[in-house]
């Protein structure tokens, strides 16, 4: 019988075996497109009221996000990092994020199965977690994030995608499926992993379908392509009830 790839537990062992060469392999073979896309999606989240807010970064993996996000935002008093990960989170603390410890807090868990509070985050960002998540998973997550905002709380989620009508789309799949593939058998040799990631990618598709789910949730959602189609993202709101200036 055939593994089911979405499976938390499944997701939890890719992610532990190749956590120790994820940032190089992921910034390297994106050809650094991964740091900008992160980037890009901090600046999409709109502006969290509260001046010291506090929030959820939702599958964070080894937390590149958080740079961007406290500088961006150097008020912000706390991130909730979630990750089913054990080996991602401690390559976040030790060799990237030690010296910010005192204003990240962790969760390992599958998010979905987290009790995370209704109502208690300013805002949510997540980047990279969406494709390791099938449809229904999706509805899930579209409906943990509007439980947890709070009224006027914000939010930005990005992912890789698949830039159908691209003309260079068939050289970008060729890259995924064929040439990471091949980078990890032969340099890092690994155990098929990263070539996981790739599986992923091209199984999500693009963010439109998530962004729909997210405004049956009630929110505000803008949805925004980034390079062409090659990444995706959603952002925006959840209503007050009262007009918000836009960001």
């Amino acid at each position: 019988m055939a593994e089911d790839i979405y499976d938390p537990q499944f997701v939890k062992g890719v992610f532990d075996r190749c956590s120790d060469r994820y940032i190089a392999f992921s910034t390297w073979c994106s050809l650094g497109f991964t740091e900008r896309w992160r980037r890009q999606c901090v600046e999409a989240l709109p502006a969290p009221e509260a001046p010291a807010a506090t929030g959820y970064d939702l599958m964070a993996g080894t937390g590149e996000v958080w740079p961007h996000l406290l500088k961006r935002y150097p008020a912000i008093a706390g991130i909730v990092a979630v990750d089913i990960s054990t080996g991602m989170h401690q390559r976040a603390m030790t060799r990237l994020h030690a010296h910010r410890a005192h204003k990240i807090a962790f969760i390992e868990d599958d998010v979905l199965s987290s009790t995370l509070p209704d109502g208690g985050a300013d805002f949510v960002i997540s980047t990279f977690g969406l494709k390791t998540f099938n449809q229904t998973q999706h509805r899930k997550l579209a409906a943990l994030i509007a439980r947890c905002l709070k009224p006027g709380g914000s939010f930005s989620l990005i992912e890789a995608s698949d830039p159908k009508g691209w003309w260079l789309r068939p050289l970008y799949l060729f890259h995924l499926k064929m040439v990471l593939p091949m980078i990890e058998r032969f340099l890092l040799k690994g155990a098929q992993d990263f070539a996981m990631i790739g599986t992923y990618s091209t199984n999500f598709g693009d963010a439109s379908a998530f962004a729909r789910m997210l405004e049956a949730e009630g929110l505000q959602v803008s949805y925004r392509k980034f390079f062409y189609g090659c990444a995706t993202g959603v952002c925006g709101r959840k209503p007050t009830g009262r007009m918000l200036p836009p960001s």
